[in-house]
């Protein structure tokens, strides 16, 4: 089986990477979507809902699987069997810092990192934004995927 985790903050989840995870599963059996974590960022969702947020959109998908985690990334990748990490990428900034990970990454647990570009149209989407957007208390709908319930 090719598994696979998406690690990343999803601070809210954006319409980005909804197309990662969807795009994924044309060559991964099975993604799991990984909430890091990480108390050095200031996050508007507390991780428990990120992660039914995130669970609620994919109920229906059992290729896709959501858990948070409190450690490296690669030793989350090792406990769920994943072999692979994948990344979604929208600029060069992006790029670069991606790859350096991903070297640190293949060089202590011998696992790849794929990296895909961000749809063009999408490319000016991110978390922050969009998260700047909901503390205005402005309409984020266009930004996140159809069926996300946020403020239930």
């Amino acid at each position: 089986m090719r598994r696979a985790i998406f690690p990343g903050t999803f601070d809210p989840f954006t319409i980005g990477h909804f197309s990662v995870v969807k795009r994924s599963l044309t060559f991964m059996d099975e993604i799991i979507i990984g909430i890091g974590i990480n108390e050095n960022k200031n996050t508007y969702f507390p991780i428990e809902k990120r992660v039914e947020m995130i669970r609620d959109l994919y109920q229906d998908n059992p290729c896709v699987r959501v858990i948070s985690y409190d450690c490296l990334t690669i030793d989350f990748a090792q406990q769920v069997d994943a072999k692979f990490i994948v990344r979604g990428i929208r600029t060069v900034k992006d790029f670069e810092y991606e790859e350096t990970i991903a070297d640190i990454n293949r060089k202590l647990a011998g696992i790849e990192t794929i990296l895909l570009f961000t749809e063009p149209e999408q490319t000016y989407i991110s978390s922050t934004t969009v998260r700047e957007l909901l503390t205005y208390n402005k309409d984020i709908s266009q930004f996140i995927p159809k069926g996300m319930k946020i403020n239930e």
